[in-house]
């Protein structure tokens, strides 16, 4: 927030004057005091018959569904939902009881492919090397940053990548890697694992360094935040390198609609960045099989171990066409009542 704010006022493609960030480090630091934590399965009085309860559900460090006991009835809120086999996360525990269940449908409509991502990866990066480009990541700050890295890592331990430097280029991410090295019981990694990932990926810290990478032009490695391309450093980088054919931007995750992420993913001729429009010229690749959404075939799976009849399910977080496709499966499959509320739409529900 406030490095971007900072840019625009220097850069002056803001209509503020001046720009100013949403919220400063004070403010995190008068956030933070107001948060208990509290260990995962264990459950939490809020009030006289109301008691909650979080649980592990796989999809970045530290998520969980939420269980919420009132008056003897169960809602369960999904929250997103990991994938079964992650490359470093847990698999999520899954509901026994619902009464009311709020589910995601990021990918109620698809299943993710079954393809070898490493081996997409390490052909992705050979081919951004023969060409003498730079591969540029956008990715999300907590867990798929670090995905990128351990895979990184795996490969350049099995002798399968050229000698090409890796950065991660992400403040935040940075700050993610300190949470991992803490939070050894939410993933698979060991501390060993940890040190020697960290090793050969260089992280950076300030902009300057960012200045110094672009103006390197040999081949590299940049893993930066946003995934969306919202924000964040990789919108630096691609001022410099979309307009060049040897460079690759690969998009590792789900793009929502109206972002930049996504008018690269469709094709798009032009992106607007910093007020000002960029040619694209660069290869856009996007690797569906590191997204962090459970599928519709892992949704199903995650609700398979309720064993009563909820009274309603609620389909919420995904687009209309995929919540639409993950309401006619479960009525299919179960033949639970499921609905895609509205938005502002309301619900009554007799708790006595």
């Amino acid at each position: 927030q406030e490095e971007e704010a900072a840019q625009a006022n220097e850069k002056e493609y803001t209509k503020h004057s001046p720009a100013k960030p949403l919220y400063d480090l004070k403010d995190v630091d008068r956030t933070l005091i107001r948060f208990e934590e509290i260990s995962p399965g264990q459950w939490l009085p809020l009030l006289e018959d109301i008691n909650v309860r979080f649980q592990p559900v796989g999809h970045i460090l530290g998520a969980t569904f939420i269980e919420m006991d009132v008056s003897g009835k169960r809602l369960v809120f999904s929250g997103d939902i990991g994938r079964d086999r992650d490359f470093l996360l847990h698999p999520p525990k899954k509901p026994e009881r619902a009464d009311l269940l709020f589910i995601e449908s990021t990918y109620g409509g698809r299943l993710h492919g079954q393809g070898n991502i490493e081996e997409e990866l390490r052909q992705l990066i050979q081919k951004t090397y023969q060409e003498g480009g730079t591969l540029i990541i956008p990715s999300f700050a907590v867990e798929r940053t670090q995905t990128l890295m351990y895979l990184l890592w795996q490969l350049r331990e099995k002798g399968l990548l050229p000698n090409m430097p890796v950065y991660m280029d992400s403040p935040m991410g940075a700050n993610v890697l300190n949470v991992f090295h803490r939070s050894a019981g939410w993933h698979k990694l060991t501390e060993e694992d940890c040190n020697k990932m960290c090793e050969y990926i260089r992280t950076v810290s300030s902009f300057r360094e960012t200045w110094e990478i672009i103006d390197n032009k040999t081949p590299k490695i940049v893993i930066a935040g946003s995934g969306m391309v919202t924000g964040g450093r990789v919108l630096t980088y691609l001022t410099k390198y979309l307009n060049k054919p040897e460079t690759q931007v690969l998009l590792v995750g789900y793009q929502a609609v109206g972002t930049r992420g996504r008018q690269l993913q469709e094709g798009a001729h032009e992106v607007k960045i910093y007020g000002k429009y960029y040619p694209v010229e660069a290869k856009i690749v996007a690797l569906q099989g590191l997204s962090a959404h459970a599928d519709q075939g892992e949704l199903l799976s995650w609700i398979s171990g309720i064993e009563n009849t909820p009274e309603k399910v609620f389909i919420v977080h995904g687009e209309a066409d995929a919540a639409d496709m993950l309401r006619v499966r479960i009525m299919d499959e179960y033949g639970w009542k499921c609905v895609v509320p509205d938005l502002y739409a309301m619900e009554k529900f007799d708790f006595n």
